[in-house]
């Protein structure tokens, strides 16, 4: 019997912070976690990579104590990806299969997948994903698996999802600089989805926000189905900006003043006066009033251009399973008050669960992305067994070229 442990990475890169989850996949395709670590990004700008020294440095720097705890070197990861560039776009293709007896195979599906696709993607931007949201066969529609069907004639309804060829080679060679290769890129907000979303919201509805430091994406399932992504270019750390900036203060008094004292509440029964001070140094006062209206102006923008989002997908006030927020800016107190205020819709802080190994120590929203990524590898059985460790530079790996939109997709979301 093969007792190899079989392992899976998941790396989130960050504007400001990149994460890793170390897994191994047990017998029975659940998860177990055995390392993890976060450690400070650089050279990222709003998701993007802005050099490629900054990047691979803190991956590097980060990877370190994670592969430790886990026992095992990293030689590939699936990788998250951000920024304004991420593209949902609806296609639709139709290829003739055959007689009417015809019965529907794979190859089917990707010549009519590969047809969605030619095109109406540009040829400067690179298709992540391609989303089967509806079949017909000989016309006859809302098919969700049409392999084994017969017919002469192939339609379908997909979501595309892309991004800027630049910004995906860039992003892979800042990991392969640190030694890792970027098997697969995926969007922050859909990484965190599946680490924190059920079947059944993603059935009935739903729209999972990852609130990150400088990007806020969004993702909207409904029929078990990925139905859009978009991203805000602003985050928790614009909030900390606005408070450096208004109240005159440096950056690292604003970010604890952000953390200590604010609510999404903004309850008025509080003291009206913030009292802070550092050892050593003079207590400073600051009034609660201007620092809410400062916090409140910025989140009021964040999330009212997430609801221009929900309305350019026609999802604004149509999601049974309301929101969940995931990311480092979940963790702002009363965000969910907030956050259903201006969206209307339910809201809650989504916390990854129901993993083995050392779980608990990242059970918060902003490992959601990370944990998602590594489910997803386990889920595509791109693993790797736990042969015995080598010098990484020695074995330093090619990174695998881009899919184009002129490639085939194998289409995993339908099987949410």
């Amino acid at each position: 019997m093969d007792n190899e442990k079989r392992f899976v990475t998941g790396l989130d890169v960050g504007t400001e912070n990149v994460r890793a989850i170390i897994a191994t996949v047990e017998s029975d395709g659940s998860l177990a976690i055995v390392g993890y670590n976060e450690g400070k990004s650089t050279g990222m700008r709003k998701g993007i990579p802005a050099n490629l020294a900054g990047p691979a440095g803190a991956i590097d720097k980060m990877l370190g104590d994670a592969e430790r705890m886990g026992g095992y070197d990293v030689r590939s990861a699936y990788v998250s990806i951000n920024g304004s560039q991420l593209l949902s776009t609806k296609t639709e293709g139709m290829v003739a299969v055959g007689t009417n007896d015809h019965e529907i195979n794979d190859e089917d599906l990707d010549r009519v997948e590969d047809i969605a696709v030619s095109g109406r993607i540009p040829a400067n931007r690179d298709v992540l994903e391609v989303v089967p949201l509806e079949y017909a066969i000989d016309g006859q529609g809302g098919i969700k698996d049409p392999i084994g069907m017969s017919g002469a004639r192939l339609e379908i309804r997909a979501n595309v999802i892309s991004a800027l060829t630049p910004n995906c080679e860039n992003l892979k060679k800042a990991t392969a600089s640190a030694d890792v290769e970027a098997e697969r890129l995926i969007p922050s907000a859909v990484a965190a989805g599946k680490a924190v979303l059920t079947e059944r919201q993603k059935e009935n509805g739903v729209a999972i926000i990852d609130f990150g430091a400088t990007t806020t994406s969004v993702a909207i399932y409904e029929e078990g189905d990925l139905q859009y992504v978009g991203v805000v270019p602003a985050g928790s750390n614009n909030i900390t900006n606005d408070l450096a900036i208004v109240l005159a203060i440096d950056p690292d008094m604003a970010e604890e003043i952000k953390r200590r004292f604010v609510t999404g509440s903004f309850d008025s029964n509080k003291s009206q006066v913030i009292k802070i001070g550092k050892e050593g140094k003079m207590e400073r006062n600051f009034e609660r009033k201007e620092v809410d209206e400062v916090v409140k102006a910025r989140l009021e923008e964040i999330f009212g251009e997430i609801r221009k989002h929900l309305k350019a997908a026609r999802y604004d006030q149509r999601l049974p399973e309301g929101i969940v927020i995931t990311g480092g800016g979940a963790k702002m107190r009363g965000i969910e008050a907030f956050v259903k205020q201006v969206l209307e819709a339910s809201v809650k802080v989504g916390i990854p669960q129901g993993f083995g190994g050392v779980s608990d120590a990242v059970a918060k929203p902003e490992y959601a992305a990370a944990i998602g990524l590594a489910m997803f590898a386990a889920e595509d059985s791109n693993f790797e067994t736990s042969a015995p460790k080598k010098s990484k530079k020695a074995s330093k790996t090619k990174l695998k070229k881009a899919k184009k939109p002129g490639n085939l997709f194998k289409n995993i979301f339908s099987k949410f």
